[in-house]
């Protein structure tokens, strides 16, 4: 009876050693930015190419959330273990670490997709030249509106778009 209870807290040790990564792993995963106020390290101190425009319509838009697999395994690792963890009998416990394994992926890739969605503008831009462009960038500190001047930004292939100086 006494290694039953300590294979159990054992396994629950493991359980909760195994949500502590998941939660550290998606609070470092929604850390990331793509904000126009946050300038990358690489981009600093780099030419950039600047454009000037006007905006001609901005919009609220939800940037997807990314899937790249590790809120999937991880949610897959801590699933079986807690499913086999479930039942004494090797039969049984083999087969409850594979089903919580499999419904732990998808929760894990669900808390993943979540976490790291991100509320963003499309910026449609007029350049001076007549040419369009439109850009989605995450809501930043300034507030853009139609018939505002503004300069495109491009560093590195990437663009942000930002009020033009007075």
């Amino acid at each position: 009876m006494r290694f039953a209870i300590v294979k159990q807290e054992f396994y629950m040790q493991k359980i909760l050693k195994s949500a502590g990564s998941v939660a550290l792993v998606m609070a470092l995963v929604a850390c990331a930015s793509s904000s126009p106020d946050v300038i990358q390290r690489g981009d600093a101190q780099r030419m950039a190419q600047v454009q000037d425009g006007v905006v001609l319509s901005v919009r609220n838009v939800v940037v997807d959330g990314s899937q790249s697999g590790i809120g999937a395994a991880v949610g897959g690792v801590v699933g079986a273990i807690g499913g086999s963890a479930g039942s004494g009998v090797q039969r049984e416990a083999q087969v409850l670490g594979v089903l919580a394994g499999v419904a732990g992926a998808a929760a894990g890739n669900a808390i993943e997709r979540f976490s790291t969605k991100e509320e963003a503008v499309e910026i449609l831009v007029q350049l001076k030249g007549g040419d369009r462009r439109a850009i989605v960038q995450a809501k930043g500190s300034e507030q853009l509106a139609a018939g505002d001047p503004v300069i495109l930004v491009t560093t590195g292939g990437k663009v942000r778009v930002t009020k033009a100086p007075k």
